[in-house]
């Protein structure tokens, strides 16, 4: 009998022991996580025939009319209501001056300057388009507004330039393969980006000359 107490005394201890020890660990909450994001496959549609230019857009968009205060005529947001995310497109026509055209050119490399205080990467590239014209293709890593970026033109009557931004506040980790998603889309609206040279140019004498 002394015997089989003397056992359930030791197993008591190790059991209190082992139950304090174990009380004693240091909790660590797991990380957040972020939802699965179900990504459709690439389906596009015509721009309506009323801008001096026309492309090709997601399916998974809509055209809404630029909602910035400086917003000029045929500035638009190419907007993804399901992944929270806006292509703004900005147009300047050039009319044939050549210092309009640079001016152009200017703002268009500042405006991508402004990310660099938190990119820690900013790649640009030449990319040459099916109809022979050239586009400049900027790509931003790093925790920025915009990750995608680009403009091009004809250099002689349009100029255009588009950026990609999300209005969520997620990570752009987390955002990574909506990122490569939507850079696909840009591409697509890039390589079928044509300009319409036959658009009346009183209507884009018009516009106000106010920087991209």
């Amino acid at each position: 009998m002394q015997k089989v107490n003397k056992l359930l005394l030791i197993a008591g201890f190790i059991s209190l022991l082992v139950f304090t020890v174990a009380c004693e660990q240091e909790y660590f909450p797991k990380p957040k996580g972020f939802n699965r994001i179900e990504l459709p496959p690439h389906q596009y549609q015509a721009l309506a025939d009323t801008f001096p230019y026309y492309f090709e857009y997601s399916e998974q968009a809509k055209i809404l009319k630029d909602s910035s205060w400086i917003s000029e005529r045929f500035w638009i947001e190419v907007f993804y209501p399901e992944m929270d995310a806006t292509f703004e497109i900005t147009y300047k026509p050039i009319l044939g001056n050549p210092d309009r055209l640079k001016e152009y050119y200017e703002t268009a490399y500042r405006l991508t300057a402004q990310h660099q205080a938190k990119a820690y990467s900013i790649e640009r590239g030449d990319v040459r388009l099916p109809d022979g014209k050239t586009a400049i293709v900027v790509e931003l890593e790093g925790e920025v507004p915009s990750q995608f970026q680009f403009y091009t033109t004809d250099s002689t009557m349009h100029f255009l330039r588009g950026a990609l931004y999300f209005k969520t506040a997620t990570q752009n980790d987390s955002l990574a393969p909506v990122i490569e998603y939507l850079k696909i889309d840009m591409m697509h609206l890039l390589n079928t980006l044509q300009f319409d040279q036959d658009f009346p140019s009183e209507i884009l004498q018009n516009i106000e000359q106010i920087d991209l």
